[in-house]
């Protein structure tokens, strides 16, 4: 009853623009829904520049169709098929309407299914994807747990859910859909 009542919370302060911090597969997250005050507000606190753009996480693929061509989105289906069990972040290449406030300097976006229950439910609940990026300030360590993410923000941040991270210690696999290169190895806990 507890994570239901916080995922609602979540719910109405990402509508409104908010930002807030939730447990992923590794690491906590800070996240907005994509638009654009959100991620105005997430980048201010952050202390983060708005060229590096983010990762988009969804509860499900046809959250992300919005922002892939169909020739990507049907590539990206297959992949994450064949790779059903790890949580890795995809780098795909990017819709043309996609804004730069998302993509940053970048041709392309990162994405990933999670399977996490808090931004899995927050992605369902929402009916959209998420902005998401490492709980912490620009070239800080990641925050593995809410008293991390307390330290790096203390009041600042709307909400912050108190839950387990998942299976990894720390950020998850980050791999080039294209060319298949991993360009980020996770760590899985033995």
């Amino acid at each position: 009853m507890k994570r239901q009542y916080q995922i609602r919370k979540a719910q109405r302060i990402l509508q409104s623009g908010g930002v807030i911090a939730y447990p992923t597969e590794g690491v906590y997250g800070l996240g907005c829904l994509p638009q654009e005050i959100g991620v105005k507000n997430l980048l201010r606190l952050k202390k983060r520049s708005p060229k590096k753009g983010f990762i988009l996480l969804a509860s499900s693929l046809q959250q992300l169709s919005h922002y892939l061509s169909p020739r990507i989105y049907r590539q990206l289906k297959q992949q994450v098929q064949r790779c059903e069990q790890e949580p890795i972040s995809w780098v795909v290449p990017a819709r043309k309407q996609v804004p730069l406030w998302l993509k940053g300097a970048h041709h392309s976006l990162a994405v990933r299914l999670s399977k996490h229950p808090i931004p899995f439910s927050l992605c369902r609940q929402s009916n959209s994807p998420l902005i998401s990026t490492s709980a912490n300030i620009s070239h800080q360590p990641s925050a593995i747990n809410d008293q991390n993410v307390r330290d790096y923000f203390h009041y600042r941040l709307d909400l912050i859910i108190k839950a387990p991270t998942g299976v990894l210690n720390g950020p998850t696999e980050i791999r080039d859909l294209i060319s298949g290169k991993c360009l980020r190895a996770s760590t899985s806990t033995p």
